[in-house]
């Protein structure tokens, strides 16, 4: 069985298919809101020091990219030894051999991955405009209004993925998510 094919039948017997994209859903949307909240307190700091940013900004990228894997494989490995050890009672036989086993062993890893991928490719998206402008790139805005933008494009594009998956208006979701971020935005000018 190829490789591909054997993490789709794992996916299967653990049913972790729906989770990991769950988990990159969700953390993703943390991800990019934590971004978003960075660089519109920046924005509204009036702080021009991109190396000040960017190492604010890179420095919550990694803590939730691994905040993400850790509590995720951490999480998802006890759930599907949970699982396994349910299965071996109810079948009443030693499961340690079995493709259930690979599973639970394995699935946990894809699923993390997952979970601390989304926030840390999102924000490293989110706060390319500053990167480029460090790097003396000409940009159409101002870096941190289109880190702002790239921000409210994720967030949009994460609720409409979400609309889309659940059966309902992706247009409607998107706007619901981008609600959630102009709450968000408006907090922080607040603050």
């Amino acid at each position: 069985m190829a490789l591909l094919e054997r993490l789709r039948y794992w996916s299967y017997l653990a049913g972790s298919g729906d989770i990991a994209r769950r988990y990159f859903v969700v953390n993703g949307f943390d991800g990019a809101l934590t971004m978003l909240g960075l660089v519109t307190g920046f924005h509204f700091s009036g702080t021009e020091d991109l190396k000040l940013m960017l190492s604010g900004c890179v420095g919550a990228a990694v803590a939730l990219g691994i905040s993400g894997i850790s509590s995720a494989y951490l999480s998802e490995s006890a759930e599907q030894r949970c699982a396994l050890t349910e299965l071996e009672e109810a079948m009443v036989s030693d499961l340690s051999d079995s493709e259930h086993a690979n599973a639970a062993k394995t699935l946990p890893v894809l699923v993390a991955m997952a979970n601390g991928l989304a926030p840390m490719l999102l924000s490293i998206l989110i706060i390319s405009p500053l990167w480029l402008a460090q790097a003396g790139v000409p940009l159409p805005l101002q870096p941190l209004l289109l880190s702002i933008l790239l921000a409210l494009g994720s967030i949009f594009f994460l609720g409409a993925f979400l609309g889309s998956v659940g059966g309902t208006s992706w247009l409607v979701s998107g706007v619901k998510t981008l609600l959630i971020a102009g709450i968000t935005m408006g907090l922080i000018m607040l603050i």
